[in-house]
């Protein structure tokens, strides 16, 4: 699904003048092809970045995100904030974000400045609570029953605003893994290896996460153990 993100002020190069104007982009990072991010991004997806001045006034928004053969379709003026609609690194090791529509940006041309984080984290912890005690139905995405990793969708979609994805794999790929230890509320938690996982939740807490567990049971709140451990986190806000 396709979202809009910030409007912002770009000025375009023509002919050696700069041309001010307003333009209005749509994401397409929150779709269920998810660009898988690499692990050493300092930004994720639904962060908020401002254009550097360490650019001279204005960042170069490219088609692709290619530091060698990309080419430049417009530029982000100076001060101009946009959310990130996905992150990924090029084959020279440049990290991107895609700010919308042919307009990915180096990393090091923007500045992060934070994202909504608390408040939507609680807003979808709140919204997990309320679905406790609805069935477990294979395929359901809610809001009267859910599987797991249809209840994930429905939370973050519902209180966030986040398409993560319809199913497991590319939901694993919606932020920043996380290694269990490091694990925070608000985060998804998934079993399996990477691009073969079978079960995801969110993580509550205190060790706790809610889940939809299986077929004959109900959403429900349990604790994290060695005899259904989980293998790694995901960090989407």
């Amino acid at each position: 699904m396709k979202k809009s993100v910030v409007t912002s002020v770009i000025a375009a190069a023509l002919l050696g003048t700069a041309i001010t104007t307003t333009a209005h982009y749509t994401a397409q990072g929150n779709s269920d092809n998810a660009i898988v991010q690499a692990a050493t991004v300092n930004a994720v997806k639904g962060d908020i970045v401002c254009v550097s001045n360490s650019v001279h006034s204005a960042a170069g928004f490219y088609k692709t995100p290619d530091s060698v053969n990309g080419q430049k379709t417009q530029y982000g003026a100076y001060g101009s904030r946009w959310t990130i609609c996905s992150v990924t690194t090029d084959s020279n090791g440049v990290t991107w974000y895609l700010l919308g529509t042919d307009a990915w940006v180096k990393a090091n041309d923007v500045l992060v400045e934070g994202k909504q984080t608390s408040q939507d984290v609680q807003s979808v912890i709140d919204l997990a609570y309320k679905q406790l005690g609805k069935p477990y139905v294979w395929g359901s995405k809610g809001p009267s029953s859910f599987d797991c990793s249809g209840l994930m969708y429905y939370l973050f979609k519902n209180a966030a605003g986040t398409n993560i994805g319809g199913w497991t794999v590319p939901q694993e790929s919606a932020g920043q893994q996380v290694s269990i230890g490091n694990l925070q509320a608000g985060d998804l938690i998934f079993w399996g290896s990477r691009g073969a996982t079978y079960h995801v939740g969110l993580y509550i807490g205190n060790g706790k996460y809610i889940h939809a567990p299986q077929p004959g049971q109900d959403v429900q709140v349990a604790s994290i153990s060695s005899y259904f451990q989980p293998s790694f986190g995901v960090r989407v806000l």
